[in-house]
């Protein structure tokens, strides 16, 4: 069997009101940091603050020295949604988004830079001339897409993606009419998931802004994730670099599905913070009494 590239198993960002008292202490040292915290159970976390707005240089180096404990660790980070859900960016705007990410890039520490579209994102001829025309101006970036819409759900635009050296972003929404189904495609050396949940009441409400959480209140039990750690390790066969990111941030439930995951991957016992193991007892039977969590990813190829 051919040797599989590493996985790395992590959330989608890490400040969110709700995750206090059950990701992190409620009392917290001085100096404390979300990112650091995080890195000491993981190795690769989403930023999703760039989908609203470019980060600075001082931003990207801060984060970089707040991982820094442990080495393994790499970012992923989303594409600033001017690309993507705006879809009006000019040359100045490049720069701008660059001028933050191209820290973390210089530094070896950017796994993938997703390129996420909303559900309205449909296949046609327009929409893939824009695409691809954004692949060549972030060309320097190791690109994935995430599309939400079947009618991408074609051979072609998977070729095509392998032609411009973009990533597919494997994903598991709730599958309403058209959405795209889980899958198990690599189209680069990067192989991507993103699980958000699904929460089928509260997918495509529309709540105020204060609301929108409910979308990510979903906690995935065992029987759901096993399929996924069967695809994430069929993934893993064909790309040399695979990241799983945990998108159902709601109360911390990204960061429990995603400990999951590592023990279903991994099949050791996980070390699990002590607030979030206070609750969801369900973490108990995996979690390790001392340690670390497990690397995930074996030797380089």
């Amino acid at each position: 069997m051919a040797e599989s590239g590493e996985i790395r198993v992590g959330p989608a960002g890490w400040s969110y009101d709700d995750w206090a008292g059950i990701v992190y202490p409620r009392t917290r040292s001085a100096g404390f940091h979300e990112a650091s915290y995080l890195a000491e159970y993981f190795d690769t976390i989403e930023i999703n603050v760039s989908f609203y707005r470019p980060l600075t240089p001082a931003m990207t180096r801060g984060w970089l020295g707040r991982v820094s404990g442990n080495p393994r660790f790499l970012f992923t980070a989303k594409l600033w949604q001017r690309f993507t859900h705006e879809r009006e960016y000019t040359p100045a705007d490049i720069l701008e988004f660059r001028a933050g990410m191209d820290v973390l890039l210089e530094a070896g520490k950017l796994g993938a830079l997703l390129v996420q579209f909303p559900f309205s994102f449909k296949s046609n001829a327009e929409e893939r001339t824009y695409l691809f025309r954004l692949a060549r101006d972030l060309r320097e970036f190791p690109l994935v897409v995430e599309v939400r819409h079947a009618s991408w759900n074609e051979a072609g635009f998977y070729q095509a993606l392998a032609e411009h050296g973009m990533g597919f972003c494997n994903i598991d929404q709730p599958v309403i009419g058209r959405s795209l189904r889980p899958s198990e495609r690599a189209t680069s050396p990067v192989g991507y998931v993103r699980l958000h949940g699904r929460n089928y009441r509260e997918w495509f409400a529309d709540r105020p802004d204060d609301e929108a959480a409910e979308r990510y209140n979903y906690l995935y039990p065992a029987d759901e994730l096993k399929p996924w750690a069967e695809r994430i390790e069929r993934v893993a066969e064909t790309t040399n670099r695979t990241f799983v990111i945990t998108n159902n941030h709601f109360q911390g439930k990204a960061v429990t599905n995603a400990l999951q995951l590592v023990h279903l991957l991994t099949r050791k016992p996980v070390r699990v913070p002590p607030s979030l193991l206070a609750h969801y007892p369900e973490l108990e039977p995996i979690a390790s009494p001392a340690g670390t969590t497990p690397s995930l990813f074996p030797a380089p190829r």
